[in-house]
């Protein structure tokens, strides 16, 4: 069959459309000829929604009698469903009117929700997805190209919803999100354009009246809505009539009531003049308080400024501060000064021990070669006596001496040997008194310096001791104002710059430490025992990485040099202490040493667990105790040592002793009682010392006194020894002598020559020896003497250091003068600061308060006024004003109420004059437009009937008949007449007269023909060819498809019972081919 076009234009409608009441704005074309609009193609129409609101699948559970139906999955454009009855057709257009939000008597099909949910079943689930996607999407965004409506009905007919974007998340459950939904896709449920079931379309069919088929025509093209808006307009503007007209009534009263507070106004300007003048006097008032603020900010700046001027605490802070620094510096020098002279003591003092080595071996050498010497020189001596005795004899024989000379020689030589023996008997007696005084003189002497060496010791360790009290003092003078001193000068600085390099993010934790500061004991008398257990731990800091402890060493370096840099443990941080049950020692009597702490961050206990295990360590006081406790028998469980309260370590098989006793440096308690504690033993010490070095002059002289009577007694024994060895000698001599005949003469010369040439050899020895003698000699004068040198040297440095100690005493008490001095100007500068600052807080305060005085005056009155009078006076004068002004109000009445009421009727009678006249106009112009509305749904009403009844006569000229539609807009009525082919001349036009396949075949016209003027993203029509032959079926059914290539954008849903094998195969076209449902034998 040759398919025509149809060429008419669609009138331009909106595709979103209010449900309910509002202004639906309708573009209307002119209207047109009716040849133009059969030829104009339609190929354009509704070219813009694209596939906005097309239905993409539907999903029946336990709906009606259906337990599941679907999904059924509709393509884009035509959708036929096809099955048998009860196969579930109008079902499927069913559950898409309720799943869109329709109620149940928009169906037909009953009246109540819970009549669709299948018997015996709890709920009905609807779910209808649509797409969304094109040019105007549905929030997109959120919902993305799909939207899924799931509907579940109860069977107490409750209904919920959900409205789910692509992916199945829940984006709303509200009904309003629907019906916005539905408006934006132009979806109208309820219109039967739309959806056109059974029961509405044999209601058309079957229907006798022309009102009921006008009724139709309105409602499908939405023109019956927009009548009932422009009646409820119409409705809201009389009821506004008739309010602006109770409201003109109103303003006649507000307007009398305005005229009589505007005459009682205008009776009281008798009073302006003293009103006036109360106003001129509260204006002076004002600015007479600005001027006395402004008196009083000058005076307060001038005392600032005279406060600032006053630089006579920051000179004296000035010269403080270089008075400490000069002073300081000086002790540094004197504290230099005294560690190079002690230096240079120590070594002066080793070399003098090295001297007096060697002194001691050059004496022992130098009496070896005094032995040698005098046994050469006596050996001599006797050479020479006996060469003198046989020149003697020689000379007698010679001169020829008789027998009886020699004989009175021999007993001369025998007395003289008798008296040598005599003489050498008392010498050596002598030599052996003299030899006994000796020794006991060295004995004596060696006493006395090893008296002097002790004493020099205990001197030494009395210095050591002093000089350690002098430093503790020192510490403890230093941590009156900071007790952190006491772990060192610069400890409180090191913390300072812990602090804020913790504040500027440096550290990942901030270090803690010393330990020493973060402990304290619960018995003070514990402390020597506790500080002799942690020992180097007190000034120990802890850090929870090792990065930390990189930033913390070069924090240190600042104020430490690199050898005495307090020790760095690096320990995880924990927030708590760790469980120590089975671990620790548990002692009846004496307490562990982390039971003698009080340790408050877990941090530091943790630490001194881990490298001291103070859990295991007891702390004994008496020194039996922990004797019999660790050693004399098995000591208790989990205990590796012990401490007295003398700093004595306890093991289970030794016991150490300090060398030196023990003093508490950092766990003391009062820093002014330990002082004092301090400074009395520091008077004991050096009465000590003054004591030992008066004994030690003492012993000094003494041992001096010893060492020259020694002298003069050794050199008294070598002159006895001398001369017992000359008396020998003689002896010897006398005794050798043999008496010789006068004819050995010869014999006696030879003996003689012989003897010459030993003296000449005895004399060279003697010599030598000598000579030897003297240069060791001269070597040992040189050695006493360097010694006697650097003994002198080390007393003048000993009085040195003496002299410098004193200075160094007077030094730290002048720095600590000065300290104390520099405190107190620095707390003079900073309460004189403090006071400028606060004068500076009340001129700030005073210029505040002046700014708001001037801010009320200028409120007030904006022009200063000048004023001579005092604030007192021009109050008395506004007081008397005030109760004369009082007196007169109360025989007119209060001004300011008057006027307040005076302005309150004007500004009421105003508004409401306003108010009426702008309803007035509003009421005027809401005629003018409904005019024009009017006039404008008249022409579009005329055109949409023009256009209907074209495309109808259009559609029947397929079928060969000939039909007609007449509008009576006046009457609201429509009727409809078809002529069969071949009954054109016929004057019968009642459809009644036709079959039932040409009822259905027009019923199919008039539907295309409202198709063609209206717009819906999808149509459903249900079993539109019922009735019809097969001829009209396959027309009608060309039609449709025909409809739907124009409309190719547009998704169309028919339901027929019908086969549509003859359909043309096409993409645009889908068929839904539904199941006959099975069905149980009733056969019994």
């Amino acid at each position: 069959m040759h398919k025509r076009k149809s060429s008419v234009h669609n009138v331009v409608k909106p595709s979103k459309t209010p449900r309910t009441d509002g202004k639906t704005h309708v573009q209307l074309e002119e209207e047109v000829d009716e040849e133009d609009e059969v030829q104009q193609d339609h190929s354009l129409s509704a070219s813009s929604v694209g596939d906005i609101g097309v239905i993409e699948s539907i999903t029946l559970r336990n709906f009606m009698s259906h337990h599941l139906l679907g999904p059924f999955k509709f393509g884009p454009n035509v959708n036929f469903i096809v099955g048998n009855n009860g196969t579930g057709k109008s079902a499927i257009l069913t559950a898409l009117i309720v799943g869109l939000g329709g109620k149940a008597t928009t169906t037909n099909r009953g009246t109540s929700l819970k009549g669709f949910v299948k018997y015996g079943e709890g709920f009905a689930d609807i779910k209808v997805k649509l797409k969304n996607i094109g040019n105007d999407p549905y929030k997109g965004d959120i919902y993305g190209e799909s939207i899924c409506i799931e509907h579940r009905i109860t069977s107490d007919g409750c209904r919920t919803c959900k409205i789910k974007n692509k992916t199945g998340h829940v984006i709303s459950t509200k009904k309003e999100e629907l019906t916005a939904l539905l408006d934006h896709f132009g979806i109208q449920v309820d219109n039967p354009v739309s959806i056109l079931n059974q029961e509405m379309s044999k209601q058309f069919l079957h229907s006798k009246s022309e009102a009921d088929k006008y009724k139709f025509f309105m409602k499908a093209t939405l023109l019956e809505q927009m009548k009932r808006d422009y009646i409820h307009i119409k409705q809201t503007k009389a009821l506004t009539r008739e309010q602006v007209e109770r409201q003109e009534e109103c303003l006649k009263d507000l307007r009398q009531l305005f005229l009589r507070k505007k005459e009682r106004y205008e009776r009281l300007s008798s009073l302006d003049s003293m009103r006036q003048s109360l106003e001129d006097l509260k204006k002076k008032m004002a600015w007479c308080l600005v001027r006395e603020k402004e008196t009083q900010v000058e005076q307060l700046m001038e005392r600032i400024e005279k406060e600032e001027s006053d630089c006579r605490n920051e000179e004296k802070l000035q010269l403080c501060q270089s008075k400490v620094t000069a002073a300081e510096k000086n002790l540094q020098d004197i504290q230099k000064e005294l560690c190079t002279l002690r230096e240079e003591q120590e070594h002066l003092a080793e070399e003098s021990r090295k001297m007096k080595e060697e002194i001691k071996v050059k004496t022992k050498a130098q009496k070896n070669l005094e032995v040698v010497y005098f046994s050469a020189e006596n050996k001599l001596k006797q050479l020479e006596t006996e060469q003198c005795l046989l020149r003697e004899r020689i000379h007698k024989i010679s001169h020829g001496n008789s027998r009886r000379s020699l004989e009175a020689e021999q007993a001369q030589r025998l007395k003289k040997i008798s008296a040598l023996k005599k003489q050498l008997e008392k010498l050596e007696k002598e030599s052996s008194a003299l030899n006994q005084e000796i020794k006991d003189k060295q004995q004596a002497l060696l006493k006395g310096r090893e008296e002097y060496d002790k004493l020099s010791m205990e001197e030494k360790n009395i210095q050591v001791s002093l000089e350690s009290k002098l430093k503790r003092k020192k510490q403890l003078m230093a941590s009156r104002s900071n007790r952190l001193r006491r772990f060192g000068d610069h400890m409180p600085e090191l913390l300072e710059s812990i602090n804020k390099a913790f504040v500027q993010g440096r550290f990942i934790k901030k270090p803690v430490g010393p330990i020493g500061a973060c402990i304290s004991l619960k018995d003070p008398s514990l402390a020597v025992a506790v500080e002799s257990c942690l020992k180097g731990f007190m000034k120990t800091f802890c850090c929870d990485n090792y990065m930390d402890e990189k930033v913390l060493q070069e924090l240190m370096s600042s104020y430490f040099p690199k050898g005495s840099r307090p020790q760095i443990i690096v320990c995880r941080f924990t927030d708590s202490v760790y469980n120590l049950q089975g671990r620790g020692v548990h002692h009846p009597e004496f307490p562990s040493v982390l039971d003698c702490l009080n340790i408050e961050n877990p941090v530091i206990a943790n630490c001194l667990i881990d490298m001291r295990s103070i859990e295991s360590i007891l702390v004994i006081k008496e020194k039996a105790c922990a004797r019999k406790v660790m050693q004399g028998s098995r000591p208790p469980r989990n205990c590796r040592e012990a401490f007295t309260a003398d700093g004595d370590q306890v093991y289970t098989n030794r016991y150490y002793t300090p060398e030196h006793e023990v003093l508490v440096q950092y766990l003391g308690g009062d820093p002014e009682a330990e002082i004092r504690q301090v400074e009395l033993e520091l008077e004991n010490i050096q009465a000590q010392l003054s004591r030992f070095q008066l004994h030690l002059s003492s012993v000094k002289e003494d041992i001096q006194l010893m060492e020259e009577k020694q002298r003069s007694v050794i050199m008294a024994s070598k002159k006895n020894q001398e001369n017992i060895n000359k008396v020998k000698a003689s002896i010897t001599e006398l005794e050798n002598i043999e008496e010789v005949q006068a004819e050995d003469i010869s014999s006696l010369e030879e003996d003689a020559q012989e003897n010459e040439q030993k003296i000449e050899s005895e004399r060279r020895n003697v010599k030598e020896a000598q000579d030897e003698l003297k240069k060791h000699e001269k070597v040992l004068m040189n050695i006493n003497q360097k010694y006697k040198d650097v003994k002198n040297k080390m007393e003048q440095l000993s009085d040195e250091k003496e002299q410098l100690k004193e200075e160094q005493d007077k030094a730290e008490t002048e720095c600590s003068k000065l300290d104390k001095t520099l405190k107190i100007l620095e707390k003079k500068l900073e309460d004189h600061q403090a006071n400028i600052q606060a004068m500076k807080d009340e001129l700030s305060f005073k210029k505040e308060e002046m700014q708001d005085c001037q801010a009320k005056a200028k409120e007030i009155c904006p022009v200063r006024q000048q004023v001579n009078q005092s604030p007192r006076c021009i109050d008395t004068e506004i007081t008397r004003l005030r109760q004369i002004i009082s007196i007169e109000e109360s025989s007119h009445g209060d001004k300011e109420r008057v006027i307040r009421e005076y302005a309150e009727a004007h500004t009421n009678y105003k508004s409401k004059s306003s108010q009426l006249r702008d309803l007035r106009k509003f009421i005027d112009r809401l005629d003018n437009i409904m005019i024009d509305r009017q006039d404008r749904y008249k022409s579009m009403r005329r055109s949409l009937s023009v256009r209907c009844k074209l495309y109808f006569n259009n559609f029947m000229m397929q079928l060969n008949c000939c039909g007609s539609m007449m509008f009576d807009h006046i009457n609201e009525t429509l009727s409809i007449s078809v002529k069969p082919p071949g009954q054109e001349k016929n004057n019968v036009n009642d459809m009644r007269s036709l079959s039932g396949g040409e009822r259905s075949f027009s019923t199919v016209c008039f539907i295309l023909a409202l198709w063609e003027i209206t717009e819906s993203p999808f149509r459903c029509l249900d079993e539109f060819d019922v009735y019809m032959d097969m001829h009209n079926r396959s027309i009608s059914m060309n039609l449709l498809v025909a409809l739907s290539e124009r409309q190719h954008l547009r998704q169309f849903i028919f339901i027929t019972p019908q086969s549509t094998s003859h359909l043309p195969k096409s993409s645009h076209i889908t068929i839904h081919q539904l199941q006959d449902p099975e069905r149980e034998a009733e056969e019994e």
